[in-house]
Protein backbone atom coordinates (compact mmCIF):
# COMPACT_ATOMS: atom_id res chain seq x y z
CA UNK A 1 0.00 0.00 0.00
CA UNK A 2 2.80 2.34 0.92
CA UNK A 3 4.56 1.43 -2.34
CA UNK A 4 1.42 2.28 -4.31
CA UNK A 5 1.14 5.60 -2.54
CA UNK A 6 4.80 6.26 -3.30
CA UNK A 7 4.27 5.44 -6.97
CA UNK A 8 1.14 7.64 -7.09
CA UNK A 9 2.98 10.49 -5.40
CA UNK A 10 5.85 10.17 -7.86
CA UNK A 11 3.45 10.22 -10.82
CA UNK A 12 1.62 13.22 -9.38
CA UNK A 13 4.86 15.13 -9.02
CA UNK A 14 5.84 14.26 -12.59
CA UNK A 15 2.45 15.41 -13.85
CA UNK A 16 2.73 18.68 -11.96
CA UNK A 17 6.23 19.24 -13.32
CA UNK A 18 5.07 18.47 -16.87
CA UNK A 19 2.05 20.75 -16.51
CA UNK A 20 4.23 23.53 -15.15
CA UNK A 21 6.68 23.13 -18.02
CA UNK A 22 3.82 23.21 -20.53
CA UNK A 23 2.41 26.32 -18.91
CA UNK A 24 5.80 28.04 -19.08
CA UNK A 25 6.13 27.19 -22.77
CA UNK A 26 2.63 28.42 -23.60
CA UNK A 27 3.01 31.57 -21.56
CA UNK A 28 6.41 32.19 -23.10
CA UNK A 29 4.81 32.09 -26.53
CA UNK A 30 2.11 34.58 -25.69
CA UNK A 31 2.13 37.86 -27.57
CA UNK A 32 3.47 41.00 -25.95
CA UNK A 33 2.56 44.64 -26.38
CA UNK A 34 4.28 46.52 -29.19
CA UNK A 35 6.55 49.34 -28.01
CA UNK A 36 4.63 51.85 -30.14
CA UNK A 37 1.34 50.00 -30.64
CA UNK A 38 2.01 49.57 -34.37
CA UNK A 39 2.83 53.23 -35.08
CA UNK A 40 5.97 52.32 -37.04
CA UNK A 41 3.89 50.06 -39.29
CA UNK A 42 1.47 52.92 -39.96
CA UNK A 43 4.38 55.18 -40.88
CA UNK A 44 5.56 52.54 -43.32
CA UNK A 45 2.10 52.35 -44.90
CA UNK A 46 1.88 56.12 -45.47
CA UNK A 47 5.45 56.54 -46.68
CA UNK A 48 5.35 58.40 -49.98
CA UNK A 49 1.59 58.94 -49.73
CA UNK A 50 1.59 62.31 -47.92
CA UNK A 51 3.51 64.29 -50.50
CA UNK A 52 7.12 65.40 -49.97
CA UNK A 53 6.65 65.26 -46.19
CA UNK A 54 8.36 63.02 -43.68
CA UNK A 55 5.22 61.60 -42.06
CA UNK A 56 6.65 61.21 -38.57
CA UNK A 57 3.86 60.75 -36.09
CA UNK A 58 3.56 61.33 -32.37
CA UNK A 59 1.21 59.40 -30.12
CA UNK A 60 1.33 62.00 -27.34
CA UNK A 61 0.16 65.51 -28.23
CA UNK A 62 1.90 66.77 -25.05
CA UNK A 63 5.30 65.63 -26.25
CA UNK A 64 7.90 68.33 -25.71
CA UNK A 65 9.72 67.26 -28.89
CA UNK A 66 6.55 67.67 -30.95
CA UNK A 67 5.87 71.11 -29.46
CA UNK A 68 9.43 72.18 -30.20
CA UNK A 69 9.15 71.05 -33.83
CA UNK A 70 5.84 72.90 -34.24
CA UNK A 71 7.28 76.07 -32.72
CA UNK A 72 10.26 75.99 -35.09
CA UNK A 73 8.04 75.48 -38.13
CA UNK A 74 5.84 78.44 -37.18
CA UNK A 75 8.80 80.83 -37.09
CA UNK A 76 9.06 80.81 -40.87
CA UNK A 77 6.28 81.33 -43.42
CA UNK A 78 4.19 78.16 -43.33
CA UNK A 79 4.50 76.19 -46.55
CA UNK A 80 2.22 73.36 -47.62
CA UNK A 81 4.77 70.81 -46.45
CA UNK A 82 5.29 72.43 -43.04
CA UNK A 83 1.50 72.77 -42.59
CA UNK A 84 1.10 69.02 -43.15
CA UNK A 85 3.99 68.33 -40.79
CA UNK A 86 2.39 70.46 -38.06
CA UNK A 87 -1.01 68.80 -38.52
CA UNK A 88 0.43 65.29 -38.21
CA UNK A 89 2.15 66.25 -34.96
CA UNK A 90 -0.42 68.58 -33.43
CA UNK A 91 -3.91 67.62 -34.59
CA UNK A 92 -5.91 66.32 -31.60
CA UNK A 93 -8.21 64.16 -33.73
CA UNK A 94 -5.12 62.53 -35.24
CA UNK A 95 -3.83 61.74 -31.77
CA UNK A 96 -7.16 60.10 -30.94
CA UNK A 97 -7.03 58.01 -34.10
CA UNK A 98 -3.51 56.83 -33.29
CA UNK A 99 -4.55 56.04 -29.72
CA UNK A 100 -6.91 53.38 -31.09
CA UNK A 101 -3.79 51.49 -32.17
CA UNK A 102 -2.92 51.04 -28.50
CA UNK A 103 -6.42 49.73 -27.81
CA UNK A 104 -6.21 47.30 -30.73
CA UNK A 105 -2.72 46.19 -29.71
CA UNK A 106 -3.90 45.49 -26.17
CA UNK A 107 -6.81 43.43 -27.49
CA UNK A 108 -4.37 41.52 -29.70
CA UNK A 109 -2.25 40.60 -26.71
CA UNK A 110 -5.30 39.77 -24.63
CA UNK A 111 -6.61 37.42 -27.33
CA UNK A 112 -3.29 35.55 -27.27
CA UNK A 113 -3.34 35.06 -23.49
CA UNK A 114 -4.48 31.88 -21.79
CA UNK A 115 -7.96 32.13 -20.29
CA UNK A 116 -7.97 32.25 -16.50
CA UNK A 117 -9.03 29.03 -14.73
CA UNK A 118 -11.98 29.13 -12.34
CA UNK A 119 -11.70 27.90 -8.77
CA UNK A 120 -14.76 27.03 -6.70
CA UNK A 121 -15.03 25.74 -3.12
CA UNK A 122 -18.11 24.44 -1.34
CA UNK A 123 -18.91 23.13 2.14
CA UNK A 124 -21.78 20.71 2.66
CA UNK A 125 -23.07 19.16 5.91
CA UNK A 126 -25.23 16.10 6.40
CA UNK A 127 -25.61 15.00 10.04
CA UNK A 128 -22.16 14.35 11.45
CA UNK A 129 -20.55 14.35 8.01
CA UNK A 130 -19.00 17.47 6.52
CA UNK A 131 -17.94 17.57 2.88
CA UNK A 132 -15.59 20.18 1.45
CA UNK A 133 -15.46 20.28 -2.35
CA UNK A 134 -12.79 22.07 -4.39
CA UNK A 135 -13.16 22.49 -8.15
CA UNK A 136 -10.61 23.85 -10.62
CA UNK A 137 -12.16 24.31 -14.07
CA UNK A 138 -10.76 25.34 -17.44
CA UNK A 139 -12.57 26.65 -20.51
CA UNK A 140 -11.43 23.84 -22.76
CA UNK A 141 -12.76 25.37 -25.98
CA UNK A 142 -10.95 28.58 -25.08
CA UNK A 143 -7.68 26.70 -24.72
CA UNK A 144 -8.13 24.73 -27.95
CA UNK A 145 -9.08 27.77 -30.02
CA UNK A 146 -6.46 30.11 -28.55
CA UNK A 147 -4.22 30.08 -31.68
CA UNK A 148 -7.15 30.88 -33.97
CA UNK A 149 -8.43 33.70 -31.75
CA UNK A 150 -4.94 35.17 -31.55
CA UNK A 151 -4.61 35.01 -35.33
CA UNK A 152 -7.94 36.74 -35.91
CA UNK A 153 -7.19 39.46 -33.41
CA UNK A 154 -3.90 40.03 -35.21
CA UNK A 155 -5.96 40.54 -38.35
CA UNK A 156 -8.13 43.02 -36.49
CA UNK A 157 -5.01 44.88 -35.43
CA UNK A 158 -3.90 45.02 -39.06
CA UNK A 159 -7.30 46.49 -39.97
CA UNK A 160 -6.87 49.12 -37.25
CA UNK A 161 -3.45 50.04 -38.65
CA UNK A 162 -4.86 50.34 -42.16
CA UNK A 163 -7.64 52.61 -40.87
CA UNK A 164 -5.15 54.76 -38.95
CA UNK A 165 -2.99 55.04 -42.07
CA UNK A 166 -6.02 56.24 -44.04
CA UNK A 167 -6.70 58.84 -41.35
CA UNK A 168 -3.12 60.07 -41.67
CA UNK A 169 -3.36 60.35 -45.45
CA UNK A 170 -6.73 62.06 -45.22
CA UNK A 171 -5.46 64.61 -42.70
CA UNK A 172 -2.41 65.35 -44.85
CA UNK A 173 -4.58 65.88 -47.94
CA UNK A 174 -7.13 68.04 -46.10
CA UNK A 175 -4.37 70.17 -44.59
CA UNK A 176 -2.68 70.67 -47.95
CA UNK A 177 -5.99 71.68 -49.54
CA UNK A 178 -6.78 74.02 -46.63
CA UNK A 179 -3.36 75.64 -47.06
CA UNK A 180 -4.02 76.15 -50.78
CA UNK A 181 -7.40 77.71 -50.04
CA UNK A 182 -5.93 79.99 -47.36
CA UNK A 183 -3.07 81.25 -49.52
CA UNK A 184 -5.28 81.83 -52.57
CA UNK A 185 -7.93 83.56 -50.46
CA UNK A 186 -5.39 85.94 -48.94
CA UNK A 187 -3.95 86.58 -52.40
CA UNK A 188 -7.41 87.45 -53.72
CA UNK A 189 -8.13 89.67 -50.71
CA UNK A 190 -4.94 91.66 -51.28
CA UNK A 191 -5.85 92.12 -54.90
CA UNK A 192 -9.38 93.23 -54.02
CA UNK A 193 -7.84 95.80 -51.69
CA UNK A 194 -5.98 97.27 -54.67
CA UNK A 195 -9.22 97.24 -56.68
CA UNK A 196 -11.03 99.12 -53.92
CA UNK A 197 -8.28 101.74 -53.71
CA UNK A 198 -8.51 102.28 -57.47
CA UNK A 199 -12.32 102.61 -57.19
CA UNK A 200 -11.89 105.13 -54.35
CA UNK A 201 -9.57 107.20 -56.54
CA UNK A 202 -12.09 107.11 -59.39
CA UNK A 203 -14.93 108.04 -57.05
CA UNK A 204 -13.02 110.98 -55.60
CA UNK A 205 -12.08 112.23 -59.06
CA UNK A 206 -15.69 111.94 -60.21
CA UNK A 207 -16.88 113.87 -57.15
CA UNK A 208 -14.48 116.72 -57.80
CA UNK A 209 -15.28 116.92 -61.50
CA UNK A 210 -19.02 116.88 -60.78
CA UNK A 211 -18.55 119.69 -58.26
CA UNK A 212 -16.93 121.99 -60.86
CA UNK A 213 -19.54 121.04 -63.46
CA UNK A 214 -17.32 118.86 -65.72
CA UNK A 215 -19.14 115.64 -64.86
CA UNK A 216 -22.78 114.70 -64.75
CA UNK A 217 -24.51 113.37 -61.67
CA UNK A 218 -25.30 110.18 -63.57
CA UNK A 219 -21.68 109.42 -64.35
CA UNK A 220 -20.70 110.27 -60.77
CA UNK A 221 -23.35 107.83 -59.49
CA UNK A 222 -21.94 105.11 -61.72
CA UNK A 223 -18.48 105.60 -60.25
CA UNK A 224 -19.99 105.50 -56.77
CA UNK A 225 -21.71 102.17 -57.58
CA UNK A 226 -18.36 100.81 -58.74
CA UNK A 227 -16.82 101.83 -55.43
CA UNK A 228 -19.67 100.22 -53.50
CA UNK A 229 -19.27 96.97 -55.43
CA UNK A 230 -15.52 96.96 -54.81
CA UNK A 231 -16.10 97.51 -51.08
CA UNK A 232 -18.53 94.59 -50.91
CA UNK A 233 -16.20 92.33 -52.86
CA UNK A 234 -13.33 93.23 -50.54
CA UNK A 235 -15.42 92.38 -47.47
CA UNK A 236 -16.42 89.03 -48.95
CA UNK A 237 -12.86 88.18 -49.93
CA UNK A 238 -11.57 89.10 -46.46
CA UNK A 239 -14.22 86.92 -44.86
CA UNK A 240 -13.31 84.04 -47.17
CA UNK A 241 -9.62 84.49 -46.30
CA UNK A 242 -10.39 84.52 -42.57
CA UNK A 243 -12.55 81.38 -42.81
CA UNK A 244 -9.93 79.55 -44.88
CA UNK A 245 -7.21 80.44 -42.39
CA UNK A 246 -9.32 79.27 -39.45
CA UNK A 247 -9.95 75.93 -41.16
CA UNK A 248 -6.20 75.57 -41.59
CA UNK A 249 -5.75 76.45 -37.90
CA UNK A 250 -8.16 73.70 -36.88
CA UNK A 251 -6.42 71.09 -38.98
CA UNK A 252 -3.00 72.09 -37.64
CA UNK A 253 -4.34 72.17 -34.07
CA UNK A 254 -3.21 75.77 -33.45
CA UNK A 255 -4.68 78.30 -31.03
CA UNK A 256 -3.77 81.52 -29.24
CA UNK A 257 -0.48 83.12 -30.24
CA UNK A 258 0.29 80.16 -32.50
CA UNK A 259 -2.23 81.44 -35.05
CA UNK A 260 -0.08 84.52 -35.78
CA UNK A 261 2.02 82.63 -38.30
CA UNK A 262 2.70 83.93 -41.78
CA UNK A 263 1.68 82.41 -45.08
CA UNK A 264 3.41 82.85 -48.46
CA UNK A 265 2.10 85.75 -50.51
CA UNK A 266 1.22 83.59 -53.48
CA UNK A 267 0.69 80.00 -54.47
CA UNK A 268 3.46 77.92 -56.09
CA UNK A 269 3.94 78.27 -59.81
CA UNK A 270 2.50 75.69 -62.15
CA UNK A 271 4.80 72.78 -63.06
CA UNK A 272 6.26 72.71 -66.52
CA UNK A 273 4.20 69.68 -67.45
CA UNK A 274 1.62 67.32 -65.97
CA UNK A 275 2.37 63.87 -64.61
CA UNK A 276 1.74 61.16 -67.18
CA UNK A 277 0.15 58.00 -65.73
CA UNK A 278 -0.42 55.04 -68.03
CA UNK A 279 -3.05 53.08 -66.06
CA UNK A 280 -4.63 54.99 -63.22
CA UNK A 281 -7.04 52.18 -62.36
CA UNK A 282 -4.32 49.58 -61.85
CA UNK A 283 -2.31 51.96 -59.71
CA UNK A 284 -5.29 52.77 -57.53
CA UNK A 285 -6.16 49.11 -56.98
CA UNK A 286 -2.58 48.20 -56.11
CA UNK A 287 -1.72 51.12 -53.82
CA UNK A 288 -4.90 52.40 -52.17
CA UNK A 289 -5.24 51.49 -48.52
CA UNK A 290 -9.04 51.37 -48.49
CA UNK A 291 -8.90 48.56 -51.08
CA UNK A 292 -6.40 46.66 -48.94
CA UNK A 293 -8.57 47.22 -45.87
CA UNK A 294 -11.70 45.88 -47.57
CA UNK A 295 -9.89 42.75 -48.77
CA UNK A 296 -8.37 42.13 -45.33
CA UNK A 297 -11.74 42.56 -43.64
CA UNK A 298 -13.37 40.08 -46.03
CA UNK A 299 -10.64 37.53 -45.25
CA UNK A 300 -11.22 38.02 -41.54
CA UNK A 301 -14.98 37.52 -41.85
CA UNK A 302 -14.45 34.37 -43.94
CA UNK A 303 -12.25 32.87 -41.23
CA UNK A 304 -14.78 33.80 -38.59
CA UNK A 305 -17.52 32.03 -40.56
CA UNK A 306 -15.58 28.77 -40.55
CA UNK A 307 -14.78 29.11 -36.87
CA UNK A 308 -18.43 29.55 -35.95
CA UNK A 309 -19.43 26.44 -37.89
CA UNK A 310 -16.80 24.29 -36.17
CA UNK A 311 -17.31 25.50 -32.61
CA UNK A 312 -21.05 26.13 -32.73
CA UNK A 313 -21.94 22.96 -30.83
CA UNK A 314 -18.88 22.94 -28.56
CA UNK A 315 -19.33 26.47 -27.28
CA UNK A 316 -18.78 26.48 -23.52
CA UNK A 317 -16.95 23.14 -23.30
CA UNK A 318 -15.41 23.07 -19.81
CA UNK A 319 -12.98 20.65 -18.13
CA UNK A 320 -12.95 20.54 -14.32
CA UNK A 321 -10.71 18.80 -11.79
CA UNK A 322 -12.63 18.05 -8.56
CA UNK A 323 -11.41 17.01 -5.10
CA UNK A 324 -13.84 16.35 -2.26
CA UNK A 325 -12.97 15.68 1.39
CA UNK A 326 -15.62 14.07 3.60
CA UNK A 327 -15.17 14.33 7.38
CA UNK A 328 -17.17 12.03 9.70
CA UNK A 329 -17.06 13.79 13.04
CA UNK A 330 -18.68 10.88 14.86
CA UNK A 331 -16.23 8.25 13.61
CA UNK A 332 -13.32 10.72 13.37
CA UNK A 333 -12.53 9.59 9.82
CA UNK A 334 -11.64 11.39 6.59
CA UNK A 335 -12.32 10.25 3.08
CA UNK A 336 -11.07 11.99 -0.06
CA UNK A 337 -12.44 11.75 -3.56
CA UNK A 338 -10.79 12.91 -6.80
CA UNK A 339 -12.28 13.15 -10.25
CA UNK A 340 -12.52 14.93 -13.59
CA UNK A 341 -15.67 16.56 -14.94
CA UNK A 342 -16.40 17.46 -18.54
CA UNK A 343 -19.22 19.97 -19.07
CA UNK A 344 -20.85 20.31 -22.49
CA UNK A 345 -23.97 22.37 -23.22
CA UNK A 346 -26.82 20.49 -24.83
CA UNK A 347 -28.13 22.08 -28.06
CA UNK A 348 -31.79 21.73 -27.15
CA UNK A 349 -32.96 25.24 -27.96
CA UNK A 350 -30.15 26.93 -29.88
CA UNK A 351 -28.66 24.81 -32.65
CA UNK A 352 -26.47 27.65 -33.90
CA UNK A 353 -28.50 28.23 -37.05
CA UNK A 354 -29.05 31.92 -36.41
CA UNK A 355 -25.38 32.46 -35.60
CA UNK A 356 -24.24 30.70 -38.75
CA UNK A 357 -26.76 32.66 -40.83
CA UNK A 358 -25.48 35.90 -39.32
CA UNK A 359 -21.88 34.97 -40.09
CA UNK A 360 -22.79 34.04 -43.67
CA UNK A 361 -24.63 37.32 -44.16
CA UNK A 362 -21.65 39.23 -42.78
CA UNK A 363 -19.38 37.42 -45.22
CA UNK A 364 -21.62 38.26 -48.17
CA UNK A 365 -21.69 41.84 -46.94
CA UNK A 366 -17.89 41.99 -46.79
CA UNK A 367 -17.46 40.57 -50.31
CA UNK A 368 -19.97 43.11 -51.64
CA UNK A 369 -18.01 45.86 -49.90
CA UNK A 370 -14.78 44.70 -51.58
CA UNK A 371 -16.45 44.97 -54.98
CA UNK A 372 -17.95 48.38 -54.16
CA UNK A 373 -14.64 49.75 -52.91
CA UNK A 374 -12.86 48.47 -56.03
CA UNK A 375 -15.44 50.03 -58.37
CA UNK A 376 -15.29 53.34 -56.49
CA UNK A 377 -11.50 53.31 -56.50
CA UNK A 378 -11.39 52.84 -60.27
CA UNK A 379 -13.94 55.59 -60.88
CA UNK A 380 -12.36 58.04 -58.44
CA UNK A 381 -8.94 57.46 -59.96
CA UNK A 382 -10.21 58.20 -63.47
CA UNK A 383 -12.17 61.25 -62.32
CA UNK A 384 -9.29 62.65 -60.27
CA UNK A 385 -6.79 62.24 -63.10
CA UNK A 386 -9.12 63.82 -65.64
CA UNK A 387 -9.78 66.71 -63.25
CA UNK A 388 -6.04 67.12 -62.73
CA UNK A 389 -5.36 67.31 -66.47
CA UNK A 390 -8.27 69.69 -67.07
CA UNK A 391 -7.27 71.98 -64.20
CA UNK A 392 -3.72 72.14 -65.51
CA UNK A 393 -4.88 73.00 -69.03
CA UNK A 394 -7.13 75.79 -67.70
CA UNK A 395 -4.44 77.21 -65.42
CA UNK A 396 -1.92 77.16 -68.27
CA UNK A 397 -4.48 78.80 -70.56
CA UNK A 398 -4.83 81.72 -68.16
CA UNK A 399 -1.06 81.88 -67.63
CA UNK A 400 -0.10 81.77 -71.32
CA UNK A 401 -3.11 83.35 -73.04
CA UNK A 402 -5.33 85.46 -70.80
CA UNK A 403 -2.71 87.12 -68.58
CA UNK A 404 -0.36 88.12 -71.44
CA UNK A 405 -3.32 89.49 -73.40
CA UNK A 406 -4.58 91.51 -70.44
CA UNK A 407 -1.06 92.84 -69.86
CA UNK A 408 -0.81 93.87 -73.51
CA UNK A 409 -4.13 95.74 -73.29
CA UNK A 410 -3.06 97.45 -70.08
CA UNK A 411 0.27 98.54 -71.58
CA UNK A 412 -1.50 99.89 -74.66
CA UNK A 413 -3.92 101.89 -72.50
CA UNK A 414 -1.00 103.43 -70.61
CA UNK A 415 0.68 104.39 -73.88
CA UNK A 416 -2.54 105.94 -75.17
CA UNK A 417 -2.99 107.83 -71.91
CA UNK A 418 0.59 109.16 -72.08
CA UNK A 419 -0.06 110.23 -75.66
CA UNK A 420 -3.28 111.97 -74.59
CA UNK A 421 -5.28 109.53 -76.69
CA UNK A 422 -7.10 108.06 -73.67
CA UNK A 423 -8.47 109.65 -70.53
CA UNK A 424 -8.00 108.69 -66.92
CA UNK A 425 -11.50 107.22 -67.05
CA UNK A 426 -10.36 104.84 -69.76
CA UNK A 427 -7.53 103.70 -67.49
CA UNK A 428 -9.93 103.19 -64.60
CA UNK A 429 -12.31 101.24 -66.81
CA UNK A 430 -9.46 99.03 -68.01
CA UNK A 431 -8.34 98.33 -64.43
CA UNK A 432 -11.87 97.27 -63.54
CA UNK A 433 -11.95 94.97 -66.57
CA UNK A 434 -8.83 93.25 -65.26
CA UNK A 435 -10.56 92.23 -62.04
CA UNK A 436 -12.34 89.25 -63.52
CA UNK A 437 -9.28 88.05 -65.41
CA UNK A 438 -6.97 88.24 -62.39
CA UNK A 439 -9.47 86.54 -60.09
CA UNK A 440 -10.02 83.79 -62.65
CA UNK A 441 -6.27 83.28 -62.95
CA UNK A 442 -5.89 82.92 -59.18
CA UNK A 443 -8.82 80.52 -59.04
CA UNK A 444 -7.48 78.41 -61.92
CA UNK A 445 -4.10 78.11 -60.22
CA UNK A 446 -5.80 77.21 -56.94
CA UNK A 447 -8.01 74.61 -58.61
CA UNK A 448 -5.00 72.94 -60.18
CA UNK A 449 -3.21 72.41 -56.86
CA UNK A 450 -6.44 71.17 -55.29
CA UNK A 451 -6.91 68.71 -58.16
CA UNK A 452 -3.29 67.59 -57.87
CA UNK A 453 -3.81 66.80 -54.18
CA UNK A 454 -7.02 64.88 -54.91
CA UNK A 455 -5.31 62.89 -57.65
CA UNK A 456 -2.43 61.81 -55.42
CA UNK A 457 -4.88 60.82 -52.69
CA UNK A 458 -7.12 58.87 -55.07
CA UNK A 459 -4.24 56.99 -56.67
CA UNK A 460 -2.05 56.09 -53.71
CA UNK A 461 -3.98 56.75 -50.50
CA UNK A 462 -7.70 56.44 -50.05
CA UNK A 463 -10.94 57.97 -51.25
CA UNK A 464 -10.56 61.75 -51.74
CA UNK A 465 -14.17 62.12 -50.66
CA UNK A 466 -15.60 61.23 -47.27
CA UNK A 467 -13.81 58.31 -45.68
CA UNK A 468 -15.82 55.13 -45.59
CA UNK A 469 -16.86 53.90 -42.19
CA UNK A 470 -14.24 51.97 -40.30
CA UNK A 471 -14.56 48.20 -40.52
CA UNK A 472 -16.85 46.86 -37.83
CA UNK A 473 -15.02 46.30 -34.57
CA UNK A 474 -11.64 47.06 -36.14
CA UNK A 475 -10.36 48.53 -32.91
CA UNK A 476 -12.73 46.98 -30.41
CA UNK A 477 -12.00 43.33 -31.10
CA UNK A 478 -15.67 42.58 -31.74
CA UNK A 479 -17.03 39.50 -33.40
CA UNK A 480 -17.83 36.06 -32.10
CA UNK A 481 -14.39 34.60 -32.66
CA UNK A 482 -12.45 37.41 -31.03
CA UNK A 483 -14.76 37.46 -28.08
CA UNK A 484 -14.19 33.80 -27.47
CA UNK A 485 -17.92 33.17 -27.26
Amino acid sequence: MKQQKHVWGTRSRRMRIAFSALAVVVLGGCASLSPDGGLSDVQGMVAGKTGPVDARLATDDKSSDARAVVADLLKEPVTAESAVRIALLNNAAMQGSLATLGVSDALRVQAGSLPNPHFAIGRFRMGDEVEIERVLSFNLIGLLTLPWKAQWQNQQHELAKLQAAQDVIRLAADTRKAWIMAVSAEQSARYMQDVKEAAEAGGELARRMARVGNWSKLRQAREQVTLNDATAQLARSQQAAFAAREKLNRLMGLWGAQTNYRLPERMPDLPKDVEQIADVEARALSERLDVRSAVAESSYVAGQLGFNKVTGYLDGLTLSATRSSVFDNAAQTKESLRGVELELPLPLFDWGGARNARSKAMYLQSTARVQAVAVNARSEAREAYFGYRTAYDLARHYREEVVPLRKFISDEMVLRYNGMLASVWDLLADSRAQVMAVNSTIEAQRDFWLAETDMQTALTGTSPGALSAAPASAASGGGDAAAGH
